[in-house]
Order: C-alpha cells, then sequence, then structure tokens
C-alpha cells in the first residue's frame, strides 16, 4: 500500500512537470506552481500563476474574454501533447481531457478522465458513473 501511494505521487509530479514544461515550451513560461490530484480514473492538474506578462496587460485593460478565448484555443491544440503525456505517465489511455482558467486568483486547471481498470471497483463507464 505504502509503495502504492508513493508511485501514485510520483506519477502526480511527473504529470504536474509535464503539463508545466508543455506550458513553458509552448508559451514563454510555465506555472509557478502546479498540483495534480489523482483519484481512481480521474486527474485534475492545478496550475497557479499562469499567465504570460501579455496576458496580464490585457487582463489589466478588462479583456478576460480574449485571454479566456486564446487560452481555451491553445487548450484546444494542445490537447494530443496534454495528453500524450498522461497516457504515458499512467500507463493508461485518456478518454476526455478538459480545461479551465480563472483570473483572481490567477489559476487553470487541466482535468483527465481515464479509461476504467479493473481496479477502480464499478467497472462503470465515464458517461454512466455517478
Amino acid at each position: 500500500m505504502v509503495t502504492e501511494a508513493l508511485d501514485q505521487g510520483r506519477r502526480a509530479t511527473a504529470i504536474s512537470n509535464a503539463i508545466t514544461s508543455l506550458h513553458r515550451e509552448h508559451y514563454g513560461r510555465g506555472a509557478t506552481v502546479a498540483r495534480t490530484v489523482m483519484q481512481r480514473n480521474y486527474i485534475a492538474c492545478f496550475l497557479e500563476d499562469i499567465y504570460t506578462p501579455l496576458e496580464k496587460t490585457l487582463l489589466a485593460d478588462g479583456r478576460h474574454d480574449a485571454v479566456q478565448e486564446t487560452r481555451q484555443l491553445f487548450q484546444q491544440a494542445m490537447r494530443p501533447q496534454f495528453v500524450a503525456a498522461v497516457e504515458e505517465i499512467t500507463g493508461r489511455k485518456v478518454v476526455q481531457f478538459m480545461s479551465q482558467v480563472a483570473f483572481d486568483p490567477d489559476m487553470a486547471a487541466e482535468i483527465f478522465v481515464l479509461d476504467h481498470t479493473k481496479e477502480d471497483g464499478d467497472g462503470a463507464s465515464p458517461s454512466t458513473a455517478a
């Protein structure tokens, strides 16, 4: 049980690092804080202090919609890379990827739903699980 928890902790850290690295590589900067939570077939990666100087300038000018739209377009374009990183780290297939940004505080959440395994317990598919 301790080994399993350590393995999950290592995978969570690897996911945080991978997502932050992808942001840094493609945005020019990554989050200053990243934390990943894993539970059964759900993974949520929370990123703090994500915005670039350009985005901060737009936000200061009240252009929240423009920043949100650009971030959503980026997430759609980056979906294959984010999914591939999580699949490689977990050894499981990602069946859904969702992303959301917030402005105050400055945060984002990258959410992944993994295909079910027998260890998940109920055997329900992601679309029917409560």
